[in-house]
């Protein structure tokens, strides 16, 4: 590899525009991710939540998590965001709900960044407990808010650089 291009993804968010999407329910632990997503990007050039043009982040809150694909979705298409972050909370609970959910919003999720072609980052907490949520919701470089955040930076970096179609035909 030591001869081979890498093309790799700047953490400068200075020239985009991301979209947040929050889940509401957790709401103690999702605003730990929203938080430490926006200090990420503010970190990495962005304005903070609100402006609008490029270096900007804008939160968009939704209910729970199931309703985080949509509104990415939604997000993506509107031509507005470059990148997407996706936050939010499902913890293990004594029914399969959880494992439904769970696997229902990541390929939900999975499916939205393909079908737009815009980065869309995981960053849905699936805990045990709250406990274990609220851990990866603190202050800190192990803020999951925060990596998802960065994450959708570098990828949106990285998809600028590449060329819109390598198709030749062949």
């Amino acid at each position: 590899m030591r001869d081979t291009p890498v093309i790799e993804g700047a953490t400068d968010a200075s020239g985009l525009r991301v979209g947040l999407v929050v889940s509401a329910y957790h709401r103690a632990v999702t605003a730990g991710l929203c938080d430490g997503a926006l200090e990420a990007l503010r970190a990495a050039g962005a304005r903070s939540a609100g402006t609008e043009g490029a270096g900007s982040a804008t939160v968009i809150e939704v209910p729970g998590a199931f309703e985080i694909p949509l509104a990415a979705r939604r997000a993506a298409e509107s031509g507005n965001f470059d990148a997407v972050v996706c936050l939010g909370c499902i913890v293990r609970g004594e029914t399969p709900h959880f494992d439904y959910l769970a696997s229902a919003v990541a390929h939900a999720i999975a499916a939205a960044s393909q079908a737009t072609g815009v980065p869309m980052t995981f960053g849905v907490l699936t805990t045990n407990t709250l406990d274990e949520a609220a851990a990866r919701a603190g202050d800190g470089p192990s803020n999951k808010g925060r990596e998802a955040a960065l994450a959708a930076v570098q990828l949106a970096n990285v998809l600028g650089s590449l060329p819109e179609s390598g198709r030749t035909g062949a």
